[in-house]
């Protein structure tokens, strides 16, 4: 039976699948008294476990799938395995159980991003552009657009500056301004909305909207949730862990407001 055009474009397209993922952290403590050296080699060899290692069990079982042209938000309260899960999907943390699947390269903002503290603004621009996979003939046609974007020149010349010399905010927002200058088949955002005025905030949420047009997944992780509502139409819910609801945004959000009341 053939198939139309218009169901083709309905057909949902996976991005980023997530079956059965277990992430296990292990944090090893200090070994003390003497010959606490001589112990670790000896526990190697006999491939021992250290008794002073601790198992943070960060995410527990999660499974979903996320599809093309998606922003999902991902709401819990500290310590819930959000940002784990992003930095998993990104490739960055093994899975101790269970597997993810992406189509195409996941970029974490932040990382893909990563900025140098001695080096100018310009210069992280055009660094953080080429490790996004950009041409330099690219970065050049965008450049006066990620400085604008970010705003940091708003008050000075700030991009000429090395920057150290930059605020948390400033860095965060000039981070943002690169990686969305680029469309992404899968961008992760952890906690990108929260920086700077209500003017940026806005330019964010409406670059989120244009990358979803262009194709892309996104993945927005904020304890706001007027961010997550404004930018998001499915929301997943983490807690100590474990995958409590995935569904439309309000009825997630309603739900996770709810039982925060209590």
């Amino acid at each position: 039976m053939p198939v139309d055009a218009d169901t083709l474009t309905r057909e949902r397209i996976p991005t980023v699948i997530v079956d059965g993922l277990h992430i296990v952290y292990r944090v090893h403590g200090a070994g003390s008294g003497k010959g606490s050296a001589t112990s670790a080699l000896s526990r190697i060899v006999s491939k021992r476990r250290s008794p002073s290692v601790r198992e943070v069990h960060a995410v527990r079982g999660v499974t979903f799938t996320a599809y093309k042209g998606e922003a999902i938000g991902l709401i819990g309260s500290n310590g819930s395995g959000k940002s784990t899960l992003l930095r998993a999907i990104a490739g960055l943390l093994p899975a101790e159980r269970g597997a993810v699947f992406t189509d195409g390269q996941p970029s974490l903002l932040g990382v893909n991003a990563a900025l140098m503290n001695d080096l100018t603004g310009e210069r992280n621009v055009i660094l953080g552009g080429l490790a996004m996979g950009m041409s330099q003939d690219e970065i050049k046609s965008r450049y006066q657009e990620i400085v604008d974007f970010s705003g940091i020149n708003e008050k000075g010349d700030f991009i000429s500056l090395p920057m150290r010399t930059y605020s948390s905010g400033m860095a965060a927002r000039l981070r943002f301004s690169i990686a969305a200058a680029k469309s992404h088949d899968v961008l992760m955002i952890d906690e990108a909305l929260a920086t700077g005025d209500a003017k940026f905030q806005r330019r964010s949420e409406e670059r989120i909207r244009e990358l979803r047009k262009e194709a892309g997944t996104v993945f927005l992780v904020s304890h706001n949730n007027k961010s997550i509502r404004d930018t998001c139409d499915r929301v997943i819910w983490l807690e100590k862990g474990e995958l409590l609801m995935d569904g439309p945004t309000d009825e997630v959000i309603k739900a996770y407001e709810k039982e925060n009341k209590r």
